[in-house]
């Protein structure tokens, strides 16, 4: 397998995959951090604030595209896969970062956008030109419907809709056929039922391992086996199209296509890398195919589950979280991969909002919130992923209007539902400023200077104003701050296997503010609980509570009793809890 040097996960270090203890940061590269005063991230901005990451421990950088495109879905439309978006600097650029990388015993994964390209990349361009092009069948295409005329409402050959709202086919007059995109009209999906198809795709990716990438998190990579016959999908309440999810996601013939790419590129590889797959609609047992080591496909996946709890079915629509839910998901998830396979951890990324301002409390208990949610999700068994600004405890923005969105998604959401639909407009943005992807893509706050560092110039999403207060000028080295907290945690895991492979019990499962959990490996036991509300909590009983009583705190993110290894726990260790506090026991007695 990709990254896998032994036997498995549970053995000994030498024995399981280098990627068990790992900690991988997320970069969105147009908002990390700008060298040249354009307002827009580049490479360049990367490399100059690498020792941010080395200071804060993690192992692992995963680098959103920085490949050529238009820029229509900020990236994941790619026009050309093999070189770098001017905007973000060159080839070498990119080779000076890996090698900077490199230089820090860090690795770098590069985004992989392959179910779709851009319309603009060269592939379509000659599919495009003529039915009896040589990449036609590169693409999806197919005509109208039967007794229709192509380009009028319903012709479309079937009812799909498009994750960002509107028809999942767009019509080309130029052939008299439509084309298939799961997504914007300008990011057609590949044919990937075409041999020729994935042996590009193999040697695109070969070419960038052989340059020294580490490997690749495959955007939406189990969509890429479409039914053949694309049928209607079932009707879909409130919508005007069909759900086709079921003839896309998780196909019959995606294993065998995830086997080949296995083989034909991460098998020649000359050093272990990492595979990763954002599998959206994926279900535990999906996921232990997917990453079953005798299989050959998948190192760990990302999965959804979870970061859905608190949407309705149209994404602009919030929930409140009931955390009973939040722990029989993962708890599920981390049964089901137990034994077999391997967890992906993250509350956070490109495509979520915020974390303390979504699941949180970004205005009572910033940090406090920052840090619970944090010691929650890093003390579950599976690879935890940092995106850039959570360890600083970065906010949502404070949106006003649809203008100030950029995120096609939002705009898209936002027609729909106002204008297909008749949803009152405010109804619709007081969810999207909650759920919006923008509020994840707001620049990086690195100081309390204008435009927070992060750019010279005018920045092309705007800076968060809370940025003089919250950055990490401010945290870097800073005892008690977020950033601390989470170098610590991250430090933990280096250093307590239990942490890192140890086996996991879910405690308190139906507790709606306590989240409460013990690892445990060979006479190492490590218990994590945190207060997930803003009222102190008496804790109810836990197993074996007395044997607890002495136990070492490991990490707390109250500051008011010592803290670090040797320190014993206090007697209120289990008995209360204040506002979203948060501690990690350790005891050496076993189980």
């Amino acid at each position: 397998m990709t990254g896998r040097g032994g036997s498995g996960p549970s053995g000994g270090a030498a024995d399981r995959p280098w990627w068990s203890d790992a900690v991988v940061y997320q970069i969105y590269p147009r908002s990390f951090a700008d060298s040249d005063g354009d307002g827009i991230g580049d490479l360049r901005g990367i490399t100059a604030h690498l020792d941010h990451l080395s200071a804060l421990g993690v192992d692992v950088l995963w680098l959103s595209p920085v490949y050529r495109s238009p820029q229509a879905d900020n990236g994941y439309d790619v026009s050309d896969y093999q070189d770098v978006d001017p905007v973000f600097g060159t080839l070498a650029d990119l080779d000076d970062l890996l090698d900077q990388v490199h230089a820090r015993g860090l690795r770098l994964v590069m985004d992989l956008v392959v179910n779709h390209t851009s319309d603009e990349h060269a592939w379509f361009v000659d599919s495009r030109s003529a039915a009896d092009s040589a990449r036609r069948d590169w693409y999806i295409w197919r005509p109208p419907r039967p007794g229709t005329v192509g380009g009028t409402p319903g012709a479309e050959p079937n009812n799909w809709g498009s994750a960002f709202g509107g028809p999942a086919w767009t019509f080309d007059p130029s052939t008299g056929e439509y084309y298939l995109h799961l997504f914007t009209p300008k990011q057609p999906d590949l044919n990937w039922a075409n041999p020729q198809v994935r042996s590009a795709v193999h040697a695109m990716m070969t070419w960038w391992l052989d340059r020294g990438v580490d490997g690749f998190r495959m955007d939406v990579i189990n969509f890429i086996d479409k039914a053949v016959d694309l049928p209607d999908g079932s009707a879909v309440p409130g919508s005007r199209f069909g759900d086709g999810g079921p003839h896309y996601v998780n196909g019959p013939r995606l294993h065998g296509y995830l086997r080949e790419m296995n083989e034909r590129v991460f098998a020649r590889s000359p050093r272990p890398c990492l595979a990763v797959g954002e599998t959206p609609g994926v279900g535990v047992a999906d996921a232990v195919l997917f990453t079953d080591p005798a299989r050959h496909e998948l190192d760990m996946v990302f999965q959804f589950e979870h970061a859905e709890l608190d949407r309705g079915r149209q994404r602009w629509v919030h929930r409140p979280l009931d955390l009973r839910d939040l722990k029989e998901s993962l708890g599920r998830w981390q049964r089901g991969l137990a034994e077999t396979g391997w967890n992906s951890l993250y509350l956070s990324n490109h495509d979520q909002a915020r974390l303390v301002s979504r699941y949180g409390d970004d205005l009572r208990f910033r940090y406090e919130s920052a840090t619970a949610l944090a010691t929650v999700l890093h003390l579950h068994r599976g690879t935890p992923y940092v995106y850039q600004g959570e360890e600083l405890g970065m906010t949502n923005y404070p949106f006003g209007g649809i203008d100030d969105f950029q995120d096609v998604e939002a705009v898209e959401l936002f027609r729909e539902a106002t204008e297909v639909q008749g949803v009152d407009p405010q109804e619709v943005l007081a969810g999207l400023r909650l759920l919006s992807r923008d509020n994840a893509r707001t620049p990086m706050q690195w100081d309390a200077t204008a435009h927070a560092g992060f750019s010279t110039g005018t920045p092309w999403l705007a800076v968060n104003p809370n940025h003089t207060e919250v950055n990490a000028a401010a945290q870097v080295g800073v005892p008690g701050s977020v950033f601390d907290y989470y170098r610590r945690l991250i430090a933990l895991r280096h250093t307590e296997p239990t942490v890192a492979v140890g086996d996991f019990t879910m405690l308190l499962p139906q507790d709606t503010r306590i989240y409460a959990l013990l690892r445990t490996l060979g006479a190492t036991g490590v218990l994590a609980i945190a207060n997930l509300s803003g009222e102190t909590v008496i804790v109810p009983d836990l197993p074996e509570r007395s044997r607890w009583a002495g136990a070492e705190v490991v990490l707390r993110n109250y500051h008011r009793a010592p803290d670090g290894p040797g320190a014993a726990a206090d007697g209120d260790a289990l008995r209360s809890l204040g506002p979203w506090e948060a501690r990690v026991l350790r005891r050496r007695d076993g189980r």
